[in-house]
């Protein structure tokens, strides 16, 4: 692994409940446990793990799509949906039939037919190789959890 590989973010506890994540450029995103006032804002409607987790799997599918489509036209609509099912099983808790499905419309004339033509190849290549966070998702990463020394 190099240095330009590496990437991470540090989470803080602000309260119970309730976190910042902030990445190495300096941005954060408050998140919390999604229930009352433990979730990541004071109303309760803030992301939770998980569906931290589908965003990124959403805005990291979505990117490569946008890239693909947009040197051809503008869409007039782009949405991406992520959904799952969160269960608990003898292999613990963990999404199962997760599904990102695109709703993306794009103007008449021939940019538009260009960009139409394109948006499926570019959903497959994203799925099958480009986006980082539903190809680490599906190929399965180990991941080691430890405690620091103090």
């Amino acid at each position: 692994m190099t240095d330009n590989s590496l990437r991470s973010v540090s989470i803080e506890r602000t309260r119970t409940g309730h976190f910042t994540a902030t990445n190495a450029r300096g941005g954060t995103i408050g998140f919390g446990t999604g229930s009352g006032t433990g979730s990541g804002t004071e109303d309760g409607t803030g992301f939770t793990p998980v569906e931290l987790l589908l965003a990124a799997i959403g805005g990291c599918t979505a990117a490569d799509v946008d890239v693909a489509t947009a040197r051809h036209v503008e869409p007039t609509e782009f949405t991406v949906t992520v959904s799952g099912d969160k269960i608990s099983d003898e292999l613990g808790n963990r999404m199962t039939d997760l599904t990102v499905t695109f709703t993306v419309r794009f103007p008449d004339g021939a940019p538009g037919d260009r960009a139409r033509a394109i948006l499926p190849r570019a959903v497959t290549a994203s799925h099958e190789r480009l986006c980082t966070v539903s190809r680490t998702v599906e190929i399965g990463t180990p991941v080691t959890a430890t405690v620091a020394d103090v």
